[in-house]
């Protein structure tokens, strides 16, 4: 699904070149849960914002499904983010005006799906995370694993083939990252959508299909 060659990339810092990714190689397939692992610096999240053509690579490629992702035009790349791809970041994000459907609608109404359609579709999503109880309560008025989980139905709420999650659970207490984590592995297997998730929590990545050590902006196993 997701293919990774050579992959570099690089910072100015005025005159001098940071590397942060120093030649990486990997294969996602299709239906995985990967953790990515690694101390602070390592170069993961920046690993995962390439992956999601929210960064460009200094050089190397990144394909998925045999598309060259960065032979792609920057209208592109919004479309392919906004149909095939899912976010969800240590930061809900989550609009603090609006409701916890109408945060979860957001994806969909931003392609001009019809409202009653994207309503009923975020309404599904949100039952499925436990939230269909809390669909009209804004995000102050909801906990922080709440949050989380009106973000992961935002991610879902196209249909994504692919959901990249930079610590999801890092803002969570223990119990609340654990369900979050295991909200994560049953859309996995429910869904078939594959999930590359950015964690420092060894306990969980302990759960995923697979997990990849980074080290220094390398892969090291």
């Amino acid at each position: 699904m997701i293919k990774v060659t050579n992959l570099h990339k690089s910072f100015s810092m005025g005159s001098y070149e940071l590397p942060v990714l120093k030649g990486i190689n990997l294969e996602i397939q299709r239906g995985e849960l990967v953790a990515i692992v690694g101390a602070s610096g390592a170069g993961k999240s920046t690993l995962l914002h390439i992956i999601g053509t929210l960064d460009k690579p200094t050089d190397g490629t990144v394909t998925f499904d045999g598309h060259d992702l960065f032979r792609m035009t920057e209208t592109q790349q919004a479309e392919f983010r906004n149909r095939r791809i899912g976010f969800v970041f240590q930061f809900h994000h989550l609009l603090a005006e609006f409701t916890a459907l109408e945060n979860a609608c957001m994806p969909a109404l931003v392609q001009r799906r019809d409202p009653a359609s994207v309503e009923t579709d975020a309404t599904t999503l949100l039952t499925e995370v436990g939230l269909g109880h809390r669909l009209h309560h804004k995000p102050g008025e909801l906990s922080g694993g709440e949050q989380q989980r009106v973000a992961m139905a935002r991610a879902l709420m196209q249909s994504p083939d692919l959901v990249l999650a930079d610590e999801p659970t890092g803002n969570l207490d223990t119990h609340s990252g654990e369900g979050l984590f295991g909200l994560m592995r049953t859309l996995n297997k429910t869904r078939q959508t594959t999930f590359v998730i950015v964690t420092h929590n060894d306990k969980l990545s302990a759960q995923s299909d697979r997990i990849i050590h980074m080290q220094d902006g390398q892969i090291v196993s």
